[in-house]
């Protein structure tokens, strides 16, 4: 072989050599971006099952936070409903008080109608201590600011000496609460 035939040669493996390494950094290319899409798209489904996980957390506290609004809304329907069993009763007895209220306003002049009186007056005693025992307070403003909450304004009148505006002057029919709830208003006159 003379030297140009060597020199071709030559030239010919390092063609096929750079061809090689070549086509291997091509396939190492090829590798690359396949592994960097594959690492891409690991990537991406774990911060989707990331975003899924935080969604059911997020989920799962809020169940956990109305579950306890519920106990407690029961728990207090539950003592609602044992402070304020009573009321019904209590209604259907207030116009009872009043006929016992309005029978203790005769006057009475023989001494069987004096015992008569004394047997009702007991009647209204048993009556206030089983009120007070419920927790029903009477509702009694006489000359105490009207409030609309407490109070129901039948009539209006000038203020006499002594008195200041929107004043209850006089009571009708007594007011009565359970604890905090209104069972009955008062029924007055207020002062101009």
């Amino acid at each position: 072989m003379d030297e140009k035939d060597e020199k071709e040669l030559k030239d010919d493996s390092q063609d096929v050599r750079h061809s090689e390494n070549e086509s291997a950094d091509d396939s190492k290319d090829t590798e690359t971006l396949e592994s960097t899409s594959e690492e891409v798209s690991e990537t991406s489904e774990l911060d989707e099952k990331q975003n899924e996980l935080n969604e059911m957390t997020d989920r799962y506290y809020r169940l956990q936070a109305e579950l306890a609004n519920i106990r407690k809304r029961n728990q207090r329907d539950r003592e609602d409903l044992q402070r304020y069993s009573s009321q019904s009763l209590a209604k259907e007895l207030l116009p009872a008080f009043d006929n016992i209220e309005r029978a203790l306003t005769i006057e009475v002049d023989t001494e069987a109608g004096e015992n008569l009186k004394k047997g009702i007056e007991m009647v209204m005693n048993s009556l206030l201590q089983a009120f007070e025992k419920e927790g029903i307070e009477i509702i009694d403003p006489l000359g105490k600011p009207f409030d609309p909450n407490f109070h129901e304004a039948y009539t209006q009148v000038p203020a006499n000496e002594g008195q200041e505006s929107n004043e209850v002057a006089q009571v009708f029919e007594k007011g009565f609460k359970l604890h905090d709830r209104v069972l009955r208003a008062a029924k007055v006159s207020v002062t101009l």
